[in-house]
């Protein structure tokens, strides 16, 4: 296992550059237009498609890289580049390791190659857990899939909120309960193939950032599939919960610590995305009070400017080292033992939105105009201190692991 290091390799700057230059003179000129037009944008994808950054091989490449860092550092240049464009690329993403983490080496044949189409047609793919009743509280869930062994198929009603391309996608995946006495414990993962019947998109959203971002409702009326599309299949579960069954009582912590395991493993991902905004705001904020005159000298030379330059770009480096080492610890198995996959979440959310701030104060009157980006990019930001557990819940696993508490 690679040891934990700040300097990326010659192979990692040659990507890095790579998609840097794809969000400098790709994303970046479309990204106010997509931004306004609130709509999925279907030819940029098919842009990152062509070039090779919107597939699974670029996905699965960044996240075997040996040092942890592949991932992170793709998610940055992208989110530097737009965050609502960069989640519409990297949104199938979710869904895609639903069915690498879960699914049979059949389900990851036949499933993730329609996921993501071809450069000439492309598709995407919906990942569907959270329900109105039931965001950070997944014990909430309410959607039920029901066996009918007669014909070997399963049976899903509920409705699913906040799907990043819910209702458009090709293929979603959707988290529903199989044993409600269970809890958290007994839910399961299905793929909806293809114009499904009983499955539509309810509201869509429209949301104050990441606008270019489809997120909407998903509606499961009596949604029949194939016993063939439970992630992992009838055998595997029905172990699962009969050992989740005997341990209800003994072992119940330890089942949930697990799952907490993973999510904190996925948190640095976006503490990544949010890193790039930070990273994007303050650079064009730079590049304004280096040129901007006031008083007959760039505002730069003014310390009220400078200091908060000063500490913008100490936030982002510092959040980036918290990324950088949550990233490295989950590829080399480190354990989380004081939740620094949470911590880096937290902080590196925190700094999008307080520097994406000083960016839009910096620029005074234009930052407050659409003429600028960084105004979009402090929208942008809001949601990074919300999805993938808001601000309060790191807090929480952050405080619980640090005291011993179970985290439920």
């Amino acid at each position: 296992m690679a040891e934990f290091t700040m300097e990326l390799n010659d192979d990692q700057k040659q990507v890095r550059d790579w998609i840097h230059g794809f969000a400098a003179n790709v994303i970046r000129p479309a990204a106010a237009e997509w931004d306004e037009r609130e709509e999925t944008p279907w030819p940029v994808i098919q842009e990152a498609a062509r070039v090779g950054i919107y597939s699974l091989d670029f996905y699965a490449q960044q996240y075997f890289d040996p040092t942890g860092l592949g991932v992170p550092m793709a998610m940055e240049e992208l989110f530097w580049g737009d965050a609502g464009i960069a989640l519409s690329i990297v949104g199938t993403g979710l869904a895609a390791i639903g069915v690498l983490a879960n699914g049979t080496e059949e389900q990851i044949g036949t499933w993730i190659p329609q996921m993501y189409g071809t450069p000439d047609d492309v598709k995407v793919a919906a990942f569907c857990s959270s329900e109105p009743d039931a965001g950070s509280d997944v014990g909430s869930m309410r959607t039920r899939a029901v066996y009918d062994q007669a014909k070997d198929e399963w049976v899903l009603n509920g409705t699913k909120t906040w799907a990043t391309n819910g209702g458009i996608a090709n293929v979603h995946i959707v988290v529903a309960v199989v044993d409600p006495e269970l809890g958290t414990k007994g839910h399961a993962s299905f793929i909806i193939p293809p114009n499904t019947p009983g499955l539509s998109q309810g509201q869509k959203f429209k949301k104050h950032g990441i606008r270019a971002s489809h997120t909407a409702e998903v509606v499961l009326e009596d949604v029949r599939i194939p016993g063939s599309c439970l992630l992992g299949g009838k055998e595997k579960l029905d172990e699962r919960l009969a050992r989740a069954r005997e341990k209800a009582a003994s072992g119940g912590d330890r089942v949930k610590n697990a799952a907490m395991a993973t999510f904190e493993a996925s948190r640095p991902a976006v503490g990544a995305m949010a890193v790039g905004t930070a990273r994007a705001a303050y650079e064009v904020a730079l590049d304004y009070a280096r040129t901007r005159t006031q008083f007959g000298r760039p505002i730069i030379d003014n310390q009220g400017v400078a200091f908060q330059l000063a500490d913008m770009r100490t936030r982002i480096d510092a959040a980036r080292l918290l990324v950088w080492r949550a990233s490295w610890m989950a590829v080399a198995g480190r354990p989380f033992t004081s939740a620094e996959g949470s911590m880096s979440k937290l902080f590196a959310s925190e700094v999008a939105k307080k520097v994406t701030a000083q960016a839009v104060q910096i620029l005074g009157g234009n930052g407050f105009t659409r003429e600028y980006p960084v105004e979009r990019m402090h929208r942008d930001a809001a949601i990074y201190t919300i999805f993938e557990g808001t601000s309060e819940i790191q807090r929480l696993v952050i405080a619980r692991t640090l005291s011993g508490m179970p985290i439920r």
